[in-house]
């Protein structure tokens, strides 16, 4: 039986080959040291952990994100995302590279006055991260073109000023580390998108803003603030 309410399958366009169908987004938060101190971590002590963003808030590139509602304070994070294409649990870190698909440039989008109120009551922050539009995210540019990324550029742009700029080699937990952590938690699967930690300077946007994230080899992403 189908049912007219069955959703979609979210997909990402893949350089030179078929969409990549979309199964779940892991965000790792607080993975640039400078970033984990703006946010009052210590990024020599803490672990990796993760929270998660709705498949169907993707958002593809050169879109218009509308400006969302219960919040004056939207900030946009630029995060290198890692493309799952082999699954497993349990990882090994050297194995780990094995896994990935491909790469692309993603927006963390966040809320962050809702954010901060639901942290200081102790509650959970899902609807700062999760709503809708809130995963930009560019065309994914296989491994197989790239090889394995350990370091480049990553870097936003708002209406052409540098917001953010660092070097993904600054990960506090490398890609490899975060897919075999990952692995011991949850069984990874063929789709899996992991939005790998974002450098310090995230700053609000506003209607109208054009926003331009790039990480060195990836196609870019621009996306519009409607």
């Amino acid at each position: 039986m189908k049912y007219a309410f069955a959703p979609p399958i979210v997909t990402l366009p893949v350089i030179s080959r078929d969409p990549f169908p979309v199964r779940r987004v892991f965000c790792v938060g607080r993975n640039y040291p400078d970033h984990a101190r703006e946010m009052g971590a210590d990024p020599e002590r803490e672990p990796p952990f993760f929270f998660m963003k709705p498949v169907d808030a993707i958002l593809p590139d050169n879109s218009v994100l509308p400006y969302p509602p219960g919040t004056k304070d939207l900030q946009p994070e630029v995060e290198l995302v890692v493309a799952i294409g082999l699954g497993g649990k349990q990882i090994p870190v050297e194995n780990a590279n094995d896994h990935i698909f491909g790469y692309a440039v993603g927006l963390d989008m966040t809320l962050r006055d809702v954010q901060q109120n639901a942290r200081e009551k102790g509650l959970p922050w899902d609807m700062a991260k999760g709503f809708d539009h809130s995963a930009p995210c560019s065309t994914i540019t296989p491994a197989s073109d790239t090889g394995v990324i350990t370091q480049g550029k990553i870097e936003l742009k708002i209406n052409g000023e540098v917001r953010q700029n660092a070097d993904v080699s600054d990960m506090i937990w490398k890609i490899p580390e975060t897919i075999s952590y990952l692995s011991s938690l949850v069984e990874i699967r063929p789709g899996d998108l992991i939005f790998t930690g974002t450098p310090a300077g995230p700053t609000p946007v506003i209607k109208g803003d054009v926003l331009e994230a790039t990480v060195a080899g990836m196609e870019p992403l621009i996306i519009t603030i409607g």
